[in-house]
């Protein structure tokens, strides 16, 4: 696993032992990044479920202004702040370890860009995509990117959130929400 481009470019991410952790493939990433290129300069970034980290810090690679990380578990915690400190970001980066929705209840933030990509069969990614729009985190024109299995149905979200669309790459599919200004 490693930083696809920016000014980390190359930087090899330390990552988790076992499968608690699904890291996002290189393929996918590359393919994300590619969607939201002009969206992350500048912008303060969240990413939740943070596993390695590796989708804030290739934000941060990227141009973002400061990212915030969220795990739960303490392990997966370490691990991302190694690899900020690895890749030269920890000015630019906050890690918290804890729950995500817990998080979310009490961020007076708001954030251009959310990544979400909890364990699949969780049910976490309908709750916290609620929890969001409930409580407006994001920016105009923020943009939510959720990665899931292929055939989990998103839902739909209440104005000025809007469903946009949906990318698959094999098992893995990629849907953005927007939140219009």
């Amino acid at each position: 696993m490693r930083v696809i481009t920016g000014t980390a470019r190359g930087r090899r991410l330390k990552e988790l032992p076992g499968l608690a952790t699904r890291p996002t493939t290189d393929k996918v990433k590359e393919s994300l990044f590619n969607i939201v290129q002009f969206d992350i300069e500048g912008r303060k970034v969240l990413d939740l479920f943070g596993g390695t980290g590796q989708l804030g810090i290739e934000a941060l690679s990227r141009g973002a202004e400061h990212v915030t990380f969220v795990d739960l578990s303490k392990a997966a915690a370490g691990v991302i702040r190694e690899n900020v400190k690895v890749c030269g970001f920890s000015e630019r980066a906050q890690v918290l370890q804890g729950d995500a929705l817990a998080f979310l209840s009490g961020c007076r933030e708001k954030f251009g860009l959310v990544f979400l990509d909890p364990p699949y069969e969780s049910g976490l990614l309908e709750k916290t995509l609620e929890t969001i729009a409930a409580i407006d985190i994001m920016a105009g024109n923020g943009i939510i990117v959720c990665e899931s299995a292929v055939e989990r149905e998103l839902p739909a979200l209440d104005a000025p959130y809007e469903k946009g669309r949906e990318y698959r790459y094999g098992k893995i599919k990629i849907t953005l929400y927007r939140r219009n200004v």
